[in-house]
């Protein structure tokens, strides 16, 4: 019965083939600019890369990539967009924890408390979060 098992799982497995993850420190892009983080990032993900960002993007960096990417869309064969989630902390820290989190981050040039999760929509079907886990849905 477990031979059934191992095989069944074997076999969903294989549809998933194509993909890879990729964690990218804050310190790899934290000296760009925004145009060359934008590129970047946009390599990482038509390269068909689910991509892991420690920190968060500016909200205009954001608005910019998402922009970029509506406007591949049609352009770039197979390319149907992004899924983008940010998860950070709940903002439950008292004022020391505020204080020392606003000076390591203002020491690191860019907010830990954060991370940031992006995979093209063909892969990705829907990225959910809640306080206790992140959900990362595959297309099939």
């Amino acid at each position: 019965m477990m031979e059934d098992k191992k095989r069944g799982m074997g076999k969903n497995l294989g549809s998933l083939k194509g993909f890879s993850m990729q964690f990218l420190p804050y310190s790899e892009i934290r000296h760009l600019n925004s145009d060359d983080r934008i590129k970047k990032i946009l390599g990482i993900i038509l390269s068909n890369n689910i991509l892991v960002i420690q920190g968060k993007l500016a909200p205009n960096e954001e608005t910019r990539l998402i922009g970029d990417t509506m406007a591949m869309i049609g352009h770039i064969k197979s390319f149907r967009g992004i899924e983008l989630a940010v998860i950070s902390g709940n903002g439950r820290e008292g004022i020391f924890g505020r204080f020392t989190k606003g000076i390591a981050n203002a020491l690191a040039g860019g907010d830990f408390s954060a991370i940031t999760i992006i995979g093209p929509a063909t892969i990705v079907k829907e990225i959910k979060k809640n306080p206790k886990k992140i959900e990362l849905l595959l297309n099939k």
